[in-house]
């Protein structure tokens, strides 16, 4: 399945680049370039322009949702998911605190000076 939906977001990635590329902008596009003033002509002018933008957010619409339902269809193990990160954290012990230690008698404190003598 999800290599199924993987293979759509492919499908209509490239399809919304073809369509995307199909349309008019303000130098005329590739429809002036290779021959798509047939198909305007088929359809209609104002129709083409149309079913273009359609399709456009069609596919738009699509890619996101199927991205957002890989979330939920993604195989997943039961524990953790990444094995280099599990072995690192076994071969690496974690670093210890050094422990302070603090005597009641202070002996390492410098002793106070009574400068009122």
């Amino acid at each position: 399945m999800y290599t199924l939906v993987i293979s759509l977001i492919i499908l209509f990635a490239v399809l919304l680049v073809l369509v995307i590329l199909a349309q008019n902008s303000k130098g005329g596009g590739l429809t002036s370039q290779f021959g798509g003033s047939t198909a305007s002509n088929i359809i209609g002018v104002k129709k083409t322009g149309d079913l273009l933008e359609k399709l456009t957010w069609s596919f738009i619409i699509s890619i996101m949702l199927l991205s957002l339902a890989t979330n939920f269809i993604t195989p997943s193990a039961g524990g953790s998911s990444n094995e280099l990160l599990d072995r690192a954290g076994q071969q690496a012990p974690a670093p210890q605190t050094p422990s302070l230690n603090l005597d009641s008698t202070n002996a390492g404190a410098p002793a106070a000076t009574d400068s009122s003598k």
